[in-house]
């Protein structure tokens, strides 16, 4: 008889990272079913992904925001589903979807259901705000005791978790970057001659949402004391800080040099035709955007936080520095402005790199995890 297992999460979770996995497990002979969360209206594209490979699909009545009042519903909601379910290993992500699920498994744990819990960041970390360990620290701690096994993505999650009290702690390369999702555009687009940029122009690049963690700005700045003509910035994505970035672009006076492109799906074909990737931001649980790069075959400028330090190799796939030092952002673009040969060993490092990051060893990895917690 086939294991039963349920996957909870919010659906843009599942849709961005776990609908491989979820795939996976079915091909590997597990009855799966999912609870989500809609908190970004892609329920019907993941109904339209799984529908082959999943048996019951359910949404739950959670918001991410940890006192939104409707979260005790969702509580309602998951502990039903659970108790009448009979599952043989409940896998849930993320805070508060993590917190709720796990409260709502414990009588079902009692009955022989493991439970794995799997962050993608916690939310205290090494330089985080005060309140951040007050609050999230104390009731991550607190919630371990409710789980058979805690998995992280990262060393730094890893060492902070080992202090809980999760009978098992584990970590893994990440959830998985796909090469699939990277592979070659059949419209491929001439990213200087979208831009009316010259054929001997040096292209920086970063993908990420444009909000103050991803801290674009401090490499605005770094441009800014370069002065370079030749050194062009392009950023793709979206967010809330596009008119503050622009301002600062032309404060430094290089707004003919900074490029916000938006929302893109031709981030391989802009990759291919740069010559570095920046990362800048102040907190992330891995770096799926520099893994990708990395991918790329693209050396990386890259803050010195936690999830970087696992796949970067300061001096060998780039360069670490502090997010907040734009000299220090400035000093390295530069010197790798002027070495090619450099770039280009960088680049050859990274594609090597980022290899145990990959989907296939990640789905080796959570196929593993799966089988050990069910045969504990």
């Amino acid at each position: 008889m086939a294991k039963r297992i349920l996957v909870t999460s919010t659906d843009l979770m599942m849709v961005q990272f776990l609908v491989p996995h979820i795939i996976s497990l079915s091909e590997n002979g597990y009855e799966v079913e999912i609870a989500c969360s809609d908190v970004g209206n892609r329920v019907n594209e993941i109904k339209e992904k799984l529908k082959r490979h999943v048996k019951r699909f359910y949404i739950v009545r959670l918001k991410r925001n940890p006192t939104a009042f409707i979260n005790f519903a969702g509580y309602a909601d998951l502990k039903k589903l659970i108790n009448n379910g009979k599952y043989d290993l409940i896998w849930t992500n993320e805070p508060v979807m993590g917190v709720v699920t796990r409260l709502a498994a414990k009588t079902a744990r009692k009955h022989g259901t493991k439970v794995m819990y799997m962050t993608h960041g916690f939310h205290f970390y090494k330089g985080a705000p005060k309140k951040n360990w007050l609050i999230f620290y104390n009731i991550e701690k607190w919630a371990s005791r409710l789980c058979d096994i805690i998995v992280t993505i990262n060393r730094e999650d890893y060492c902070r978790a080992q202090k809980m009290h999760a009978r098992i702690i584990k970590y893994i390369h990440g959830i998985g970057i796909n090469p699939d999702r990277l592979s070659e555009n059949e419209c491929f687009k001439d990213i200087r001659k979208e831009l009316g940029l010259k054929e001997d122009d040096f292209l920086l690049v970063s993908v990420g949402e444009l909000n103050k963690n991803k801290n674009h700005q401090v490499v605005i700045k770094a441009l800014g004391k370069l002065k370079d003509p030749e050194l062009h910035y392009i950023i793709c994505g979206k967010g809330d800080q596009l008119r503050t970035l622009n301002c600062l672009a032309e404060k430094w006076g290089i707004k003919n040099n900074v490029h916000f492109l938006g929302y893109r799906k031709d981030v391989l074909d802009i990759c291919t035709q740069s010559d570095l990737f920046a990362f800048p931001s102040y907190r992330e649980g891995l770096g799926i955007a520099a893994l990708e790069a990395m991918y790329c075959g693209l050396p990386i400028v890259a803050s010195n936080i936690r999830g970087v330090i696992d796949f970067m190799q300061d001096g060998k796939t780039g360069y670490l520095v502090d997010p907040s030092d734009a000299n220090s952002f400035a000093d390295k673009i530069r010197k790798l402005k002027s070495a090619p040969q450099l770039r280009e060993q960088m680049g050859i490092n990274s594609k090597k790199a980022v290899q145990p990051f990959l989907l296939d060893s990640s789905r080796m990895e959570v196929l593993s995890l799966v089988k050990n917690v069910l045969n504990a």
